[in-house]
């Protein structure tokens, strides 16, 4: 009984496991969609509101699903007087605080601490061709990750499954 009980929880564990891989290949592209939606309305309202930046990243968090929620309120917090951060240095913070809670890679991550090193200390001009490369490298970012997605999720979940199976079989 207490055998049977063992079974089922390694099994149960590893299949947890794989639906959680499985999750993380699902949640990366609709996130960057996000992201990239995020920047293009950011871009918007540079180039046709005339916005601030800090008040333009609090729109855009505003108007935002996690984790970009976070990482446009975070920085856009950062810029603010209390704290009187650069734009570079708080749109690295907010990609600090928001990495961990999101299923994006490191890829997307140098995308935006590059886009961080010229977001702010240029002219309008500059800022748009530089946040419109970002948008373009984070697009092939998103159908990599769509790709990776049609080839390992459907995986993940068998896979997580089948290393279960095969544990209590060694065990027992």
């Amino acid at each position: 009984m207490l055998n049977m009980l063992g079974a089922v929880l390694i099994l149960l564990a590893s299949t947890l496991a794989g639906f959680y891989k499985a999750r993380q290949y699902a949640l990366r592209p609709r996130q960057l969609r996000e992201l990239i939606a995020a920047l293009q309305r950011l871009l918007t309202e540079i180039n046709y509101g005339l916005t601030p930046l800090p008040d333009a990243m609090s729109k855009m968090g505003a108007q935002t699903k996690e984790p970009v929620k976070t990482l446009f309120l975070h920085a856009s917090t950062r810029m603010e007087p209390p704290h009187g951060l650069t734009a570079r240095e708080s749109l690295q913070a907010g990609v600090e605080e928001a990495w961990g809670k999101s299923a994006m890679k490191s890829d997307e991550r140098e995308v935006m601490l590059q886009l961080s090193f010229s977001l702010g200390t240029s002219d309008r001009q500059d800022q748009t061709k530089h946040i419109s490369l970002a948008i373009q490298q984070l697009m092939h970012e998103e159908s990599r990750a769509q790709a990776d997605q049609v080839k390992y999720e459907r995986m993940s979940r068998s896979l997580g499954m089948l290393v279960g199976a095969l544990i209590v079989i060694l065990i027992f």
